[in-house]
């Protein structure tokens, strides 16, 4: 059998995976959920057979950013590496996965030995999700095109805000600057339950509907350019309020997902249940590469009246969505908003570059890419590049990149590194066959994979 190469972007809340020879990828939940009325559990893209998502509870295998419960992650493995959901043959397979910026030695260790004597892979390679995305054509992402002769640009700043924290990455000729990596202790996990606290304050108990609130916080929240006048707003009548939006609940019998009162686009056609990684963003950015549009970023108008309201189904639970669409989202950029004594994205991303060389810091004010679920939130681009542009001094050009799906960027990358011809002898210096590993163990892993850092 002919080898081939699985790309494995393994995120603390989805893992994205998909052989370098396919056009798209998959992704399955990164965690094991025990459902409370169907008394079993989960084990990763399982959950899409669960039939009631009310008061799930989570077994994850990544605290803080780190991949800490191996018991969890194991099994998620498992169904990945063993032929359940791919047809993967690890004897005859190249693994590409991606691992936690700055990760410990000892986690690392533990994943070298994972893949080659648990799962027997014949050779392997690991980097972060930001060096994955660096091996994209960024120049796409502001309309250009790649210069001939280059495999990638030379200074990018990458902003990986994901489920646990958001990274600030800046690089140089491939390689991460150390002395440039900043993280913000706020990534999705922290607005979910964010929303589930105030939600749980203003209306109802939901602090066990994790899931739940996660679907709501994707379908309704966005972030705000506009803050004060949009809290203004919040204040008017239900009729002259752009900003409020009512939420119709699941009932886990008739309805398996909930949806935007007033938007027929939103309401699900099937009862089927889905995960929230493979939910709808219809809301998202949709404009052509490298064109801004000042109407993706406004807030979208509910499209409903009092009248909803009051010829509701009275079989249907509402949540009210109102000034939580956009505060909640706030804390990216004002953590202060909750006590955390910590910068908000752009400030980290100024603070990031500052402490480059002066001579590169004009080249990757100008290369900033977003990546991560919570680059998906509409308005996040245009407020990075707003804000940015208050606090960059004026002789620089600052321009925000994001890719339609911001989710799968780092995928996408590693993939084209496995791929294509010009990355073909970097690639192959960078991967460790199971023969060299038995020959000389992690030290040959650490030695080649922390080569590009």
């Amino acid at each position: 059998m002919a080898s081939r190469t699985l790309v494995v972007d393994n995120g603390a809340s989805t893992v994205k995976f998909g052989f370098a020879d396919d056009d798209l990828y998959r992704s399955l939940p990164n965690n094991i959920t025990r459902s409370k009325a169907e008394r079993r559990s989960f084990v990763g893209d399982q959950i899409s057979t669960c039939k009631d998502f009310s008061g799930l509870y989570y077994r994850l295998p990544f605290e803080k950013g780190l991949l800490t419960d191996w018991d969890v992650e194991k099994q998620i493995w498992d169904r990945l590496f063993t032929g359940k959901i791919v047809p993967c043959n690890p004897s005859s397979t190249t693994l590409l996965i991606s691992e936690p910026v700055l990760n410990l030695p000892n986690i690392a260790t533990t994943y070298d030995q994972l893949v080659f004597e648990e799962y027997g892979f014949q050779g392997y390679t690991r980097m972060s999700a930001p060096q994955m995305a660096m091996y994209n054509e960024i120049p796409t992402l502001y309309g250009q095109r790649m210069g001939s002769g280059k495999k990638r640009v030379d200074c990018a700043v990458v902003v990986d805000s994901g489920y646990s924290f958001t990274h600030i990455v800046p690089f140089w000729k491939g390689k991460p600057i150390l002395v440039g990596i900043r993280r913000i202790n706020v990534g999705g996990k922290l607005l979910t339950n964010h929303l589930k606290e105030i939600i749980s304050f203003r209306y109802w108990n939901m602090m066990d509907e994790t899931h739940l609130v996660n679907e709501v916080k994707e379908a309704c929240c966005f972030v705000s350019n506009n803050f004060w006048d949009e809290l203004d707003m919040c204040k008017k009548s239900p009729r002259s309020n752009r900003i409020l939006q009512h939420y119709v609940l699941p009932d886990y019998s008739t309805q398996q997902r909930g949806y935007v009162k007033g938007k027929a686009q939103n309401k699900p056609s099937s009862k089927n249940g889905a995960r929230s990684t493979d939910m709808d963003i219809d809301r998202e950015e949709d404009q052509d590469v490298g064109e801004d549009r000042e109407s993706e970023d406004e807030p979208e108008d509910p499209s409903e009246s009092d009248e909803d309201l009051d010829g509701a189904n009275d079989e249907e639970q509402i949540l009210p969505m109102n000034n939580e669409r956009f505060t909640v989202p706030e804390i990216l950029f004002n953590p202060s908003d909750i006590g955390m004594d910590q910068a908000g994205i752009p400030e980290a991303i100024v603070d990031a570059i500052s402490s480059c060389d002066e001579e590169i810091q004009g080249m990757l004010y100008a290369n900033v890419v977003l990546v991560g679920g919570n680059a998906k939130l509409p308005g996040f681009k245009k407020r990075v590049t707003h804000d940015l542009r208050q606090l960059v001094p004026s002789e620089y050009e600052v321009r925000v990149g994001i890719d339609k799906d911001p989710l799968g960027y780092a995928w996408q990358g590693g993939k084209r590194l496995a791929s294509m011809e010009e990355f073909a002898s970097e690639f192959k210096n960078r991967v460790v066959t199971r023969a060299e590993y038995f020959e000389t163990g992690s030290a040959l892993c650490e030695s080649r994979f922390r080569s590009g850092v």
